[in-house]
């Protein structure tokens, strides 16, 4: 809408101060003119090597109406006219398909994460330092490439749902290790049923969803 009307006020403007002799002068037809979104057309005139058109004639196919007011000149346009036009649908909420492949890699390196400590915490096998350390890199780096793919503002919404779920393993990493650097007996029932643990899980299967569905949706587990 914005740029019909810049064109219609240069033209107005042109038609408005062409100088007295340049009126004058033999008008030779030039190409056919027509305005985006409206039937119609016209012809326009050649003089000097420019183009113009008459007010009227830009009226009609604008399908707006002409006023004088003093030595102005004003072009109205229907506004509901214009509106459908001009109008585009709404653009509907959406992941992208990058954010989308980078948040399922993350999930699945957070996974293998809180499998490995399960599974350590189960045999009474502890992980070591490095091993730990690893995976925490490696979500880590994930989630930065998830951070790096966002690009509509439903992976805006979305990332820090993501990021949740990343502290909330460290969390729980961080207590296994505490809990094995003090020589401890885990009990595998008392940490695989805990609040910290059930967080997690439920984040990742809301978040799992999201991507199966396109569309961001808020999931209290990850806050």
């Amino acid at each position: 809408m914005k740029m019909i009307l810049a064109a219609i006020t240069s033209t107005l403007t042109v038609l408005l101060m062409l100088p007295a002799d340049g009126i004058a002068q033999t008008p030779q037809k030039g190409a056919k003119f027509t305005v985006a979104g409206h039937p119609g057309e016209a012809q326009l005139i050649q003089i000097n090597g420019k183009s113009y058109i008459e007010v009227e004639t830009l009226a009609r196919l604008t399908q707006g109406t002409l006023s004088f007011k003093a030595n102005e000149t004003i072009l109205t346009l229907n506004p509901a006219n214009a509106e459908l036009q001009t109008s585009t649908p709404p653009v509907k909420p959406t992941l992208s398909r990058a954010f989308i492949q980078a948040g399922i890699e993350e999930l699945s390196v957070i996974r293998e994460w809180r499998t490995a400590i399960v599974k350590a915490v189960e045999s009474n096998t502890p992980l070591t330092d490095d091993t730990v350390s690893a995976r925490h890199r490696l979500a880590e780096k994930n989630l930065a490439l998830a951070s790096a793919a966002v690009s509509t503002d439903d992976d805006r919404s979305a990332y820090p749902l993501l990021a949740a779920e990343f502290n909330n393993m460290q969390k729980l990493s961080d207590l296994y290790l505490a809990v094995r650097n003090q020589n401890k007996l885990m009990s595998p029932e008392e940490f695989g049923n805990g609040a910290l643990e059930d967080q997690i899980l439920n984040c990742a299967q809301g978040f799992q969803s999201m991507t199966e569905s396109h569309e961001f949706q808020d999931q209290a587990a990850c806050h």
